[in-house]
């Protein structure tokens, strides 16, 4: 099984900023990888472990912002489809920038 975890948090203020980073760290210490940014994902052997993944997130949860979890089987999470676009830089990687003084 897997467990997905979504988040929207406010960085509006240092607190909010510092309660962000602090749940982010958590997840990232408990074994949270990371799918995209505010989406993190944690293999679970079955659904007791699943839901006391799911208990520790709603344990560390900041005071604002909001917080979704998903679990999913692994049938399921192997059925996501991912769709990249081409990645395009704005860094020239040639001497064209090179400015001689």
């Amino acid at each position: 099984m897997r467990v997905m975890v979504f988040f929207d948090l406010p960085t509006v203020t240092a607190a909010n900023r510092r309660a962000y980073a602090q749940f982010r760290k958590y997840l990232v210490k408990n074994g949270f990888l990371m799918l995209q940014e505010s989406v993190y994902c944690k293999l679970a052997l079955n659904a007791t472990v699943a839901e006391a993944v799911a208990q520790g997130v709603r344990k560390h949860r900041p005071e604002e912002g909001i917080i979704q979890l998903l679990t999913l089987t692994e049938k399921q999470f192997s059925k996501m489809e991912v769709i990249t676009g081409e990645y395009k830089s704005e860094i020239l990687q040639s001497d064209e920038r090179l400015v001689i003084l």
